[in-house]
């Protein structure tokens, strides 16, 4: 794990390293041609229709063609070094989720540094997760489901889309935090899984909201809480893990933007502010609160430290958990 004196430094050097060029040299002749937004996974994702709602959005702003460039690969890490060697003029967004804070910690070595390479530009947005099981199952709250494991300890299962993701990472942090035991079945991705969720083969999933929502609302699986400190507008009714007596459970998903670390300050600045009111545009908000996320928009600070927390969360449930990825 980082300690904060090295994860203040990289940060600093993000921040306030050297840009390529001048201000003059872009500044508001920027953007003069296309810009290209890279997604670290396939189409139709979560990412992926995020970045195509702000891509559209910020061509009508700019007056050029925003490209969604999928790079999908090693949980990220493609995209993530793709973006990195990029020439910092402002042409080369990254949007990135967790894996930005995780895969440090996952993968043997990396061939960037997701701190020192880039330039954190906005959190674009926070998803929660929801705790679901199925509906055979004995559990009709978190604390029933809590009591079910420590009755049959060893025996309950839970599911993911796959090592390393953070429906992973909500059930080894609730794990920790619980003090029950579960066994990991990792699928390859949310498909496969909720065809074993739905008829009881594995015993609870903490899935994306967007997701799993929908079967929820038609009745294929029971939610018993939701991962975030707050209840959520598309659940209202659902409690939060928290609040059901698993004190200090809070995991979200979440997008943000970065640029290659030399960037010009103020070709970053123009995007930070462009995007941020891109967020609160009728074209596109709507969409996001649909999709059960929650708009943020944040400053490229606040960004930088919401790295860090994410950091020092993850870097302890990784290693505890002993979860390692190969590269």
């Amino acid at each position: 794990m980082l300690n904060r004196r090295q994860f203040i430094g990289a940060t600093a050097a993000a921040l306030a390293a050297p840009a390529v060029g001048t201000s003059q040299a872009f500044g508001q002749d920027w953007p003069n041609r296309a810009v290209r937004i890279v997604v670290p996974f396939a189409p139709a994702g979560s990412t992926d229709i995020t970045a195509r709602l702000l891509a559209n959005r910020l061509s009508e702003v700019w007056g050029q063609p925003v490209v969604v460039e999928n790079k999908p690969g090693a949980g990220g890490n493609v995209a993530a070094d793709l973006v990195a060697k990029s020439e910092p003029d402002g042409y080369t967004i990254f949007i990135v989720g967790p894996g930005q804070a995780t895969n440090k910690f996952l993968y043997p070595s990396l061939t960037y540094d997701p701190v020192a390479d880039f330039q954190p530009v906005t959190l674009l947005l926070t998803q929660p997760n929801m705790m679901c099981v199925p509906n055979n199952s004995p559990a009709k709250s978190v604390q029933e489901f809590i009591a079910h494991c420590k009755a049959n300890p060893g025996k309950v299962t839970y599911a993911s889309s796959g090592n390393g993701t953070t429906l992973h990472l909500s059930a080894e942090l609730f794990k920790k935090l619980a003090g029950v035991e579960m066994q990991h079945i990792p699928y390859r991705g949310s498909g496969p899984l909720m065809n074993d969720l739905i008829p009881g083969r594995v015993d609870v999933v903490f899935d994306n909201a967007p997701s799993i929502s929908s079967h929820v609302k038609g009745g294929a699986v029971r939610a018993l809480g939701v991962t975030t400190l707050k209840r959520i507008a598309i659940a209202p009714e659902l409690p939060t893990i928290d609040e059901s007596g698993v004190k200090g459970f809070n995991v979200f998903s979440w997008f943000a933007f970065f640029v290659p670390v030399k960037t010009p300050k103020d070709v970053a600045a123009r995007i930070n502010a462009d995007t941020v009111a891109a967020l609160k545009h009728d074209s596109v908000r709507p969409r996001l609160l649909e999709l059960g996320a929650e708009p943020v928009g944040s400053t490229a600070d606040d960004l930088a430290k919401h790295l860090k927390s994410e950091m020092d969360k993850w870097g302890p449930v990784i290693a505890e958990a002993r979860i390692k990825l190969d590269n």
